[in-house]
């Protein structure tokens, strides 16, 4: 083999991990972390997940790299928490975890309200439910890359995606209404007789 040809080869390979880094580490970073919780961990995952990728044939993942990354991604999650699932983890720190993923716009301070009551609405959700809620609204995959990374019927992700946002969207407005009057009323004292 001609050692110049091995060279561009090992070029364009590198070129082709570099610049899928640029597009995807910030997206995939996301999802990780949306998976496992925090931002070292998120990293590592998403530069295994690069490690992976520099030893793949560019042509073999022509068409469906960014589903690959992302499932490379989910799977290393999948296979930490199935690690960790042996020590016992408290559920206000899962919530509390998620809830500072929260965006908190500085537009408002109803804005950062609102957003911040959908991330935590967001953890009460079936974790089927919530993980296509990320993967298709953080990270823009469409039906079919969610379809692939999870292995679920691009269907049963399409039922998924509208049983969450229909729920979420009844939470929010019950949220946002604030007490009804029989809550109020029941909260308050018995009024003594005059």
């Amino acid at each position: 083999m001609n050692p110049s040809s091995t060279s561009n080869q090992t070029y364009e390979r590198v070129e082709w991990v570099r610049m899928t880094m640029e597009r995807h580490e910030a997206e995939l970073i996301r999802y990780a972390r949306s998976l496992v919780g925090d931002l070292p961990s998120a990293e590592d995952l998403v530069q295994d997940a690069f490690f992976k990728l520099c030893k793949q044939e560019p042509e073999s993942l022509q068409g469906r790299l960014v589903p690959w990354l992302f499932t490379v991604v989910r799977n290393q999650a999948m296979d930490q928490h199935r690690r960790e699932s042996r020590r016992p983890r408290a559920p206000e720190a899962e919530a509390s975890e998620l809830a500072g993923n929260a965006p908190t716009p500085s537009t408002s301070a109803q804005a950062r309200d609102d957003a911040r009551n959908l991330m935590t609405l967001l953890t009460t959700l079936p974790p089927n439910q919530r993980e296509v809620v990320r993967l298709k609204f953080q990270n823009q995959l469409s039906y079919r890359e969610i379809s692939h990374l999870t292995r679920l019927s691009e269907t049963n992700v399409g039922f998924l995606l509208h049983t969450a946002l229909k729920t979420l969207r009844q939470r929010f407005e019950r949220l946002d209404a604030g007490p009804s009057v029989s809550q109020t009323r029941s909260n308050r004292p018995p009024s003594s007789p005059q």
